[in-house]
């Protein structure tokens, strides 16, 4: 599997809790944080129910 890049570029402020826990479980804590994962099928769910807070880039 390839890994990808994730990088929160919003905040969370004032958004859906569901949408604040999935920004935990992928390990982002705040704008400008990046964490790297494997783009497995759960990643990238997940990454889709937040792509309006984040920027993914393949690593």
């Amino acid at each position: 599997m390839s890994q990808i890049i994730i990088t929160q570029t919003k905040s969370s402020i004032k958004r859906l809790q569901s949408q604040k826990r999935t920004l935990e479980a992928l390990g982002l804590r705040g704008i400008g944080k990046e964490v790297t994962h494997e783009a497995t099928p759960s990643i990238l769910g997940m990454v889709d129910k937040v792509k309006h807070l984040v920027s993914v880039t393949e690593a």
